[in-house]
């Protein structure tokens, strides 16, 4: 069986910079990727991995209610200056 690899477009080598050098395949339900400039490989599954928890940013997290705040109060005697 023969592998088909494609160049993509317009992606640029996270190595060397350079634009329209990354190769593409698929193999064994693995992305592989290649530079033909500098020769950087990289490859990541495509079966989702179930362990893996995705990362808290500030994107998915929930913003806390302001309602739940605890603020110190002071009271002051009117009677005094």
């Amino acid at each position: 069986m023969t592998i088909i690899k494609r160049f993509i477009a317009g992606a640029v080598c996270p190595r060397c910079g350079e634009m329209d050098k990354l190769k593409a395949w698929t193999e064994d339900d693995i992305q592989h990727r290649e530079c033909v400039a500098c020769d950087f490989t990289d490859a990541m599954s495509l079966i989702a991995d179930s362990a893996m928890d995705e990362l808290a940013t500030r994107v998915n997290q929930g913003q806390p209610d302001p309602k739940d705040e605890i603020q110190v109060v002071k009271l002051m005697d009117p009677a005094k200056p």
